[in-house]
């Protein structure tokens, strides 16, 4: 897991990469991808779903109410299709530029990704998700969207799923390439966040040092996995 810290006001224009070629979606296929009428299939870039759990007809209910038949413009860093063979893009629905992503957020219906690039794409979907939280939308409207740090049981529950933690770090310490942030006193048991060494400098670029976070509470995302205890 990555922490993600709030954001400003993003710009008018967030999220516009590299133009991709668009088209009419035709059908909706998981609670973030979709296909359009010429075959090709699309990821919905920076989000993950927020109810995995829910039955597949009632997942995709939201992302086709608002893309079916509609004309969308596709942006991203690329157009090299994903290990399933999807494009993965910023999608805006036409003719009105909405930018679904944020429409998904905003709902309650998805979270933002910690992998986003970009300051301002990042702060606009993290406000999208905020006024969701705020307003208690979606996902938002259940008090333990945000698993407590301090349950780790809780946590372990969700077991390769994507979850937002929240709790105090107690200590910060490096094991060969890995970063761990501790958020107990027993590294078998307690949660923890792991922090490859490829990721510090991207942390470094935005002004983050992972001792400066012992003692401060703050939320991580990412997917849980079991390593003696809780990881992200």
């Amino acid at each position: 897991m990555v922490p993600l810290s709030r954001s400003g006001i993003a710009s008018a224009a967030p999220c516009a990469f590299e133009e991709q070629d668009g088209g009419r979606v035709s059908a909706v296929i998981d609670p973030r991808s979709f296909r359009l009428e010429d075959g090709r299939e699309v990821r919905l870039a920076g989000i993950e779903p927020a109810f995995p759990d829910k039955p597949a007809g009632m997942q995709t209910q939201t992302l086709a109410a608002l893309l079916v038949g509609r004309e969308v413009r596709l942006s991203g860093e690329d157009d090299a299709p994903d290990r399933y063979g999807r494009e993965i893009a910023f999608v805006w629905r036409l003719p009105g530029e909405t930018l679904v992503q944020r429409d998904l957020l905003a709902q309650g219906e998805a979270l933002v990704s910690p992998t986003v690039d970009g300051k301002d794409c990042t702060a606009a979907l993290m406000a999208a998700e905020e006024s969701a939280r705020d307003a208690k939308r979606g996902i938002w409207a259940d008090p333990a969207a945000i698993k407590n740090a301090e349950s780790p049981g809780d946590i372990l529950a969700g077991i390769g799923r994507f979850m937002l933690v929240e709790g105090t770090v107690l200590s910060v310490r490096q094991a060969g390439a890995t970063t761990y942030l501790n958020f107990g006193r027993n590294w078998t048991r307690d949660f923890a966040v792991t922090i490859p060494r490829q990721a510090l400098a991207n942390l470094a670029a935005a002004g983050l040092v992972p001792k400066s976070l012992e003692n401060k509470r703050i939320r991580v995302r990412g997917f849980v996995e079991a390593r003696t205890g809780p990881r992200n």
